[in-house]
C-alpha cells in the first residue's frame, strides 16, 4: 500500500502569473503538500539550491531566465523532479524540457487536477512506490541498478538519473529481451493510460547518452523497427 508519505512533500511553483500560482497552490495544499510560489527564474534557483524541494513545478514561460535555462540549471546540481508547464503549441520548447531533464509536462490551459495528479505520480515514482521492484540489485556487465536505493552506477560510477531514467531503465532492466511499444511503455513506467509518445523517446535518447559506449550506435536499448525497444543484456 501507497502510504500519503509518497505522495506528498514540498513543492516549490515557479509562475509569474499570480492568478495560475494561486490555484495550482490552492489545489496542491488540498492534497497536502507543502507549497511556495516564486515568479521568476533567478528566485526558484535561489530557492531550489538553498532547501532544495522534493518537486518544482515550472513554467516555460517566466521573465528575466526562462523555464529552460532553470531546468538547465537545475540538472547541473539536482536530481529534483520537474515537472513542466507549457503552451498548447509549444511542441518544441516541450521536447528540449525533455531533453533537459523535466519529469513530466501539462499543456496550458490545464485542469489544476491534472495536474495534482501528475504531481502526485512523479512523487510516487521519484520515491519507488509504484516500481513493481522495490528492494534488490539489478546487474548487466559494468551497469549496476540497486533499486532500494535508487542509485545507478556505471564502472563504478554513479550515474544522474531522473526519477523517469531510473524506472525507465530498472523496467527494462528487469524485462530483458522484450520488445515495448512506446504506448506500452507510457503505461509502464509514466503511468500513463495516453500521452505524449515522444516523450519515450526523448527519455530513451537519453538513458543511451548514460550508459551506452557509443549512443548513435546503442547495444543495450535497442530500436525494434516498427515495435518500440528493447534491452539487450551484455552478461547472461
Amino acid at each position: 500500500m501507497v502510504s500519503s508519505a509518497d505522495t506528498t512533500g514540498r513543492i516549490l511553483v515557479v509562475d509569474d502569473d499570480p492568478t495560475v500560482a494561486e490555484v495550482v497552490a490552492r489545489y496542491l495544499v488540498r492534497d497536502g503538500h507543502q507549497v511556495e510560489c516564486v515568479a521568476d527564474g533567478l528566485a526558484a534557483l535561489r530557492r531550489a539550491q538553498g532547501d532544495p524541494p522534493d518537486l518544482v513545478v515550472l513554467d516555460l514561460m517566466l521573465p528575466g531566465m526562462d523555464g529552460l535555462e532553470v531546468c538547465r540549471r537545475l540538472r547541473e546540481t539536482s536530481p529534483v523532479p520537474v515537472v513542466m508547464l507549457t503552451a498548447l503549441g509549444e511542441e518544441t520548447d516541450r521536447l528540449v524540457g525533455l531533453e533537459l531533464g523535466a519529469d513530466d509536462y501539462v499543456t496550458k490551459p490545464f485542469s489544476p487536477r491534472e495536474l495534482a495528479l501528475r504531481v502526485k505520480s512523479v512523487l510516487r515514482r521519484a520515491r519507488g512506490a509504484l516500481a513493481p521492484l522495490k528492494t534488490g540489485v539489478l546487474r548487466d556487465g559494468d551497469l549496476v541498478v540497486d533499486v532500494s536505493a535508487h542509485e545507478a552506477h556505471r564502472g563504478g560510477e554513479e550515474l544522474s538519473l531522473t526519477a523517469r531514467e531510473f524506472d525507465l531503465l530498472a523496467f527494462l532492466l528487469r524485462h530483458p529481451r522484450q520488445a515495448f511499444g512506446r504506448d506500452q511503455l507510457l503505461q509502464e513506467v509514466w503511468g500513463w493510460s495516453f500521452g505524449d509518445a515522444s516523450t519515450v523517446t526523448v527519455h530513451v535518447r537519453r538513458l543511451r547518452e548514460k550508459i551506452e559506449d557509443d549512443p548513435t550506435v546503442p547495444r543495450r536499448i535497442v530500436t525494434v523497427w516498427g515495435v518500440g525497444y528493447r534491452y539487450e543484456p551484455e552478461s547472461e
